[in-house]
């Protein structure tokens, strides 16, 4: 090749042609360095038909390549993923590219770092700051900057104790190679429905094709053993198996589940790595010596070069779904790279998305399904508790009849769940003199009191103030009031029950890593905690065979907000957290919460009738248009300036286009009108199937201009309407 066409890591970017050097040697798919203007930039050689519409430039007038890195090249299904990816969610095919080069040190050579660990001396001073960070980093190992972060302190405070002989300096090789699990290391005793499911998927693994499968079983039903022959098949065939997981907290139990079954454990791939483990398993990945990997959405785009299979389990949950950047949901895009790659994909649910029920009834995706929990264990008995007739007692939030429950568990020795969906304290703190009401400064929403930390935090953009003595506007001290319950609020409640009971509250903000994650299960699986109060970080994965009781303090919170999946995942979480119940040979009982139960949804979970609800669900979803039948795409204008964002939306609305099959709504300003300081308007559009889609926007968008300080983004098939 005397040129290339090469995708740079520039967003703003499309393809750019180069020049080859004499000597130099590049094919589809390599990593290159470019220049652009006077810098150089990481790129890959793409393939010159995929882009026809570039304009031909004189090889004389072409920059040349500066360099080839020493990294395996993309294959091509993954490059074809790329492009489609870019092209149905309407995201720069740079962005798309930044996925799959996620570690750019992994592309340099062979190299070490230096690490630092604790020596055991205690440094001649020893501060505040210096007993915290040697406290917090305990036995870890990392480099400086990963240390402080670990520590809460400074890099400074970190270099301080490598002076003081606290700390040393370790020499680690960045490409170890990873153990490889072994598909024989136990023999595992699965029910004949069980059995029956793996021969099916071990079948689609040995056969090397496309076959998207739905593995719909119940929870308990034993659907990891399953799948985890598949992998096994997989393993004997040379071949790379990937698992997606919804939550980087559900990764420690998964890993040790895998250990058991394959003798050592996967690579993993989330955001709480290291910078040196993240160069690791990007460059085992990409050489196919990672033979295994669990990890979050992000995995999806790595550069497997010999991909046998992929699972995602807990496909139904939301988190597949990236709000930011490229917003892509990782459950469709795995199944396209399955296509792409002539593999196939396992979608495990116990409460699979109607999107995917659709699938299955048009005959795309096969369905196998698990209708009984593993080992005789029953489904657990579901209590209802309409709070209109039997409220909680004044100031409290658990009704008398859930009380008596946790009381009777407690007794028992077995261990209960509470499960409301909010974090911190309180959702809401006002001044009882002046009606004063905490806001974030930089979103329209409300500030959510964490009595644990003693700080007001706003969960959209993470803005933090201490909790205050006295009212900011009137300066009354003790007028402050916490209005609604968070999960901090409702353990309060429980220790004030049951003081002799050992409490545990599981959110994002205590079990914020992996080894957080599993420090709790071991707690869990050891005795150590009689009552969980959680939230929806607790509704997946975890199989706790003493947990018999689950509580719902307020099983219609998610069903505010007009979010037309209000209602399914409302069900699905709330099938979820139940499903925690009973999981071992001791029965299981569920009593929820609500002041509707006369609601669709909540008639269905009261009385198990899941097929009822999802028919009924599905009709409404066919009679309104609306996905799986339909297809929306939002269109979201921000700015710093009120004034240019509402101005920049009447012009996108104005422009619109108009064709049959197609509407637009809007525009209108935004649920949440103001986000970490910029001013939000959204367009909805709603269009039928047959409509194309992603052709229409993107014309639509390319013919106006806005102001660089005005950000116009496009999220295409939105699970999120603030």
């Amino acid at each position: 090749m005397s040129r290339a066409r090469i995708v740079l890591l520039n967003a703003a970017l499309g393809p750019l042609d180069y020049r080859v050097p004499h000597g130099m040697t590049v094919e589809p798919g390599q990593i290159v360095v470019a220049p652009l203007g006077p810098r150089p930039m990481v790129g890959v050689v793409w393939d010159e038909g995929s882009f026809p519409d570039l304009p031909t430039v004189g090889d004389n007038r072409l920059r040349p390549l500066l360099d080839v890195l020493d990294a395996p090249p993309l294959p091509a299904p993954l490059r074809r993923l790329i492009e489609w990816t870019a092209d149905y969610y309407l995201a720069p095919i740079a962005a798309v590219l930044r996925m799959a080069l996620a570690s750019m040190s992994a592309l340099e050579g062979g190299k070490t770092v230096i690490e630092y660990r604790q020596t055991g001396v205690l440094p001649e001073r020893l501060t505040p700051q210096r007993a915290q960070a040697l406290e917090r980093i305990g036995e870890r190992q990392g480099l400086v900057r990963e240390l402080a972060a670990i520590g809460g302190v400074t890099d400074a405070v970190i270099r301080g104790l490598v002076k003081q002989g606290a700390l040393e300096a370790v020499e680690v090789s960045t490409d170890l190679p990873f153990p490889e699990p072994d598909p024989d290391h136990v023999h595992v005793a699965l029910s004949a429905e069980q059995q029956a499911a793996a021969d099916r998927l071990v079948a689609h693994v040995a056969d090397r094709h496309f076959q998207a499968v739905l593995l719909d079983g119940v929870t308990g039903s034993g659907k990891t053993e399953v799948y985890f022959e598949a992998i096994a098949q997989a393993l004997r065939q040379g071949d790379q198996s990937l698992v997606l997981l919804p939550e980087i907290a559900l990764t420690e139990p998964f890993l040790d589940r895998f250990a058991k079954r394959f003798g050592d454990v996967p690579v993993a791939w989330h955001s709480g790595l290291k910078q040196s483990e993240r160069r690791r398993a990007w460059r085992a990945i990409s050489r196919g010596e990672a033979r295994v990997v669990v990890g979050a959405r992000s995995a999806l785009f790595l550069p497997y070069p010999r991909l046998g299979l992929i699972i995602v389990d807990e496909a139904h949950e939301t988190s597949f779904k990236q709000e930011e950047g490229v917003r892509y949901h990782a459950r469709d895009v795995a199944v396209m790279r399955g296509l792409m790659e002539q593999i196939p994909v396992a979608l495990a649910s116990a409460t699979p998305a109607i999107e995917t029920r659709h699938q299955v009834e048009l005959g795309r995706y096969e369905e196998i399904k698990l209708p009984a929990r593993y080992g005789g264990a029953e489904l657990p008995e579901i209590v209802g508790i309409d709070l209109t007739r039997d409220p909680p007692d004044r100031g409290r939030w658990l009704a008398p009849q859930l009380v008596q429950a946790i009381r009777e568990t407690l007794e028992r020795g077995e261990q209960s769940l509470l499960f409301l969906n909010r974090r911190g304290y309180a959702p809401l703190t006002l001044c009882r003199h002046c009606g004063y009401r905490f806001q974030c400064p930089n979103c329209s929403a409300w500030m959510v009191e964490h009595r644990l930390t003693r700080r007001l935090a706003c969960h959209h953009c993470g803005h933090t103030i201490p909790t205050p003595d006295a009212c900011p506007e009137c300066h009354e001290s003790d007028a402050l009031v916490a209005c609604g319950p968070g999960v901090e609020r409702i353990a309060d409640e429980v220790k004030a029950l049951f003081p002799e009971a050992r409490t545990a509250i599981v959110t994002s903000d205590t079990l914020w890593s992996p080894a957080r994650a599993a420090a709790f299960v071991r707690d869990m699986a050891g005795g150590a905690i009689d009552i969980i109060v959680g939230t929806q970080l607790v509704t997946k994965g975890y199989h706790f065979p003493e947990l018999t009781l689950v509580g719902v303090v307020d099983a219609d919170l998610g069903l505010d907000g007009g979010d037309l999946r209000a209602a399914e995942r409302t069900f699905q979480q709330i099938t979820q957290v139940s499903g925690r119940a009973g999981r071992g040979e001791k029965p299981g009982r569920v009593f929820i919460q609500t002041r509707a139960p006369g609601v669709p949804v909540m008639e269905a979970l009261l009385h198990g009738d899941e097929a009822a609800f999802y028919a009924a669900e599905t009709a409404s979803r066919r009679a309104a248009n609306a996905p799986p039948f339909g297809r929306f795409a939002a269109i979201i204008v921000s700015d710093t300036d009120a004034a240019l964002a509402q101005e920049t939306a009447r012009r996108i609305g104005q422009a619109a286009p108009r064709q049959e099959g197609l509407d637009v709504y809007g525009p209108a300003e935004a649920p949440l009108a103001v986000l970490r300081g910029r001013h939000r308007y959204r367009l909805l559009v709603h269009a039928r199937r047959s409509v194309d889609l992603q052709t229409i926007v993107r014309g639509w968008l390319s013919g106006l201009d806005w102001k660089s300080s005005t950000r116009v983004s496009v999220d295409v098939d939105p699970y999120s309407f603030v």
